[in-house]
């Protein structure tokens, strides 16, 4: 056993200056053919207020609709390790930046139901995923930085405690479909009753641990997670996995699954459940040295 430990130490070690040799090939082939970046684009464009927010575990309760013995069921919870830190946007877009991009005719309007009387302090609302994304590649190109939407799990890391916990508590091996059925209609209700429309100043909502701010006040916030439907057996175990990424979930006092297009979720597009007051975005940076390479080879088309 001893000398197989050391043969498998030997080949890692092995392979390790072969990759890195690999990864500075790459890289300067990139570099030369001008697919790292370049620089801002425009006029001298403020970087956003971000936090870090280091490394850790975490609790993430999966997103997405999960059915057992033919009824719906809580998502599990898994413990997920992030290795990096986390840059992120500490306040949500506001309107006076998402209409930055507007005016440069590079993003569509947004369509809020609320108009801010101080686009400076309020966030963007009433813009569609589409939207959100299409202001990440001209944040990205004015600054010379990589910005992207983040995922749910993301979000979930960067707001710790103020992340919703989506379960309804009941017995997933209960026989009683009644049970889940009055609990989600009363979680619904409570959902609706607590409705606040008009976006608020930033900050009115507090800070996370994290120091992320606002999370979970009433504009909710687009990620690039695709809605799910999972089906388990008896012992838990996935027998089909379907994913929609027509759909993406937004998250905030809740998640909620909304179409790519939508803008005001309250017409009529929420796919799952009560809809949220508003619907707006923040980004993190992509610090990864390889980042600009992967954010042209997206702008050429390619799945990466």
């Amino acid at each position: 056993m001893a000398a197989f430990s050391e043969k498998r130490e030997i080949s890692a070690a092995s392979l390790a200056i072969p990759s890195a040799l690999f990864l500075v090939f790459a890289g300067l082939l990139a570099s030369k053919m001008g697919l790292l970046g370049s620089a801002p684009v425009g006029a001298p464009l403020d970087a956003p207020a971000f936090v870090t927010v280091a490394p850790r575990e975490f609790g993430y309760r999966v997103a997405g609709e999960f059915f057992k013995n033919g009824y719906a069921v809580d998502g599990p919870v898994e413990t997920v390790r992030m290795s990096a830190p986390l840059t992120i946007m500490k306040y949500q877009v506001t309107a006076a930046d998402y209409a930055r991009c507007v005016e440069e005719e590079a993003c569509l309007p947004a369509e809020p139901e609320h108009v801010p009387a101080d686009p400076e302090r309020k966030p963007a609302t009433g813009v569609s995923f589409d939207d959100a994304q299409t202001y990440a590649v001209w944040l990205s190109r004015r600054t010379g930085e990589v910005w992207v939407l983040p995922t749910d799990e993301q979000l979930a890391f960067a707001a710790g405690s103020r992340f919703p916990d989506d379960a309804l508590g009941v017995d997933d091996d209960s026989s009683n479909p009644a049970l889940r059925w009055l609990a989600d209609y009363y979680r619904e209700t409570e959902r609706k009753a607590s409705r606040e429309p008009e976006p608020q100043r930033l900050g009115h909502f507090g800070e996370s641990e994290t120091g992320l701010a606002d999370f979970a006040g009433n504009v909710w916030e687009w990620t690039t997670t695709c809605m799910r439907r999972i089906t388990l057996d008896r012992a838990g175990n996935t027998i089909s996995d379907a994913s929609s990424c027509g759909i993406y979930i937004a998250s905030g006092k809740h998640r909620a699954a909304l179409s790519s297009f939508v803008r005001n979720p309250k017409g009529g597009g929420c796919a799952v459940g009560a809809p949220p007051d508003n619907v707006g975005f923040r980004l993190v940076k992509d610090t990864r040295w390889y980042a600009p390479l992967l954010q042209t080879l997206r702008a050429k088309g390619l799945d990466v």
